[in-house]
């Protein structure tokens, strides 16, 4: 009965998911029907007292738990804090400076793109707000430069999807929470990789302008401006952001301040630097506000569907029927953990990590601590790992979000475009997975 009732659940799941219904109710309604079911049929246990009523019982206490967790905080503040950056105009200045920096460097577009989308992931971890952002500013500026198009969605789109990663991260935020990690502890391993993953990109741009300069070319400095005044100038577009950051990421790594603590620092000094920057006005401010309000009620309703699909899921002895199955395995602690990874990367082209990281890392970890792994370094490989489902087809958000910033292209040579990334990313989890000190430092 065990085996049937979990088959019978994750199939259901699945056949309604494709259906095109929104996630979070499919995760939730199924698992509400399930628990219905296995109430009339006596077959559902939850911890409860209400008999009957059971199923209402368990959803309003994880909805509560979930409204009152202090460690999701952050998502709201984060979300907050990169809204309002995006409408301070700190990007499109740094990138226009940076580049006049860098014009003479081969591939120094793409690599101001990279540089200024390593400072947009530690301001922000909100993917669709980077991509846009460096789509909308980057591309009409690589094109006019002679950049080819494949080098430039590319970097762009993969860029973009460096806020997953590095912190504040809101994919590692939902993870510590689900995965009952300290999320400082999560910060802190993820900022080698995430750079790590940032200087493979600028490698790789400055390679292929050396081997192809046709599709990178170089420039000259503008007329009747020095080296030193340009970087006088960046220096200046630096400072601010660069000051948020180390208020930020300093706090939480050096133990000042929780990461729910200085998510408000943040928020708050977003919005004095979009203040200072003269481009708010109360229209903006009322925007970023509703614009928080919509994506925090996106991502908590997620959560609010799959806590429910994995309260059904752990009733029915889900857990202990995968946990199973993954011990009869027959290969090395190594193997298996290796084997998982492969199995989140193939889910990554059809799920996204929130749905991964909700139902399929709560049900591994135990499994994978148990044999002997690091739970911190886990999560890592895990977020590393997940990163690639951004840019993998058919369901890669990145993807779809420089096919509306660009219209002009094709969906397929965008897909074409960021294949070298992805591999990129992958030998940076597999770097991770041969030396743990570089997440566990």
């Amino acid at each position: 009965m065990d085996v049937l009732f979990v088959f019978l659940l994750f199939s259901t799941f699945l056949v309604v998911m494709f259906s095109g219904y929104p996630i979070a109710f499919v995760l939730g309604g199924v698992a509400v029907g399930f628990a219905s079911l296995g109430t009339m049929l006596d077959y559902f246990s939850v911890d409860a007292d209400m008999a009957s009523l059971r199923m209402i019982g368990f959803v309003a206490n994880r909805i509560f738990d979930t409204l009152s967790s202090y460690s999701l905080i952050p998502i709201s503040m984060f979300v907050f804090m990169g809204m309002m950056l995006d409408k301070s105009g700190v990007a499109e200045r740094l990138l226009t400076r940076m580049h006049s920096l860098l014009r003479v460097v081969p591939g120094g577009m793409a690599v101001s793109v990279v540089l200024i989308g390593v400072v947009l992931a530690a301001s922000t971890g909100i993917i669709g707000a980077s991509v846009v952002l460096l789509a909308t500013i980057a591309m009409p500026a690589m094109r006019g430069a002679g950049y080819d198009d494949r080098l430039g969605l590319g970097v762009v789109g993969a860029t973009g999807c460096l806020g997953i990663l590095i912190p504040p991260s809101i994919m590692l935020i939902v993870m510590g929470d689900q995965l009952q990690i300290p999320v400082g502890d999560l910060f802190r391993g993820a900022m080698v990789p995430g750079l790590l993953l940032a200087m493979a990109y600028v490698v790789y741009a400055v390679i292929t302008a050396i081997l192809h300069p046709e599709h990178a070319p170089a420039r000259a400095l503008e007329e009747g401006r020095g080296a030193g005044e340009i970087l006088r100038d960046l220096l200046g577009s630096l400072l601010a952001p660069l000051l948020l950051v180390i208020a930020v990421l300093g706090s939480i790594v050096f133990g000042i301040a929780t990461p729910t603590e200085a998510s408000g620092v943040g928020a708050a000094g977003a919005t004095l630097i979009a203040v200072g920057s003269r481009r708010l006005t109360w229209s903006d401010f009322r925007e970023v506000c509703e614009g928080t309000g919509l994506t925090t009620a996106f991502l908590f309703a997620l959560i609010f569907g799959a806590s429910c699909f994995s309260v059904v899921l752990r009733g029915y002895g889900g857990d202990e029927l995968i946990e199973g199955a993954l011990h009869a395995i027959p290969l090395p602690p190594m193997g298996t953990l290796i084997l998982i990874l492969f199995i989140v990367f193939l889910l990554g082209f059809f799920l996204d990590w929130m749905e991964i990281i909700l139902i399929v890392a709560p049900l591994v970890l135990p499994v994978l601590t148990a044999l002997g792994h690091d739970p911190a370094w886990v999560a890592i490989l895990m977020a590393i790992c997940l990163q690639t489902s951004f840019l993998t087809p058919p369901v890669g958000m990145a993807l779809f979000y420089l096919k509306n910033a660009v219209p002009d292209v094709e969906i397929t040579q965008i897909y074409r475009s960021v294949l070298p990334f992805v591999a990129m990313q992958i030998g940076i989890l597999v770097l991770t997975l041969v030396f743990p000190k570089l997440a566990l430092w």
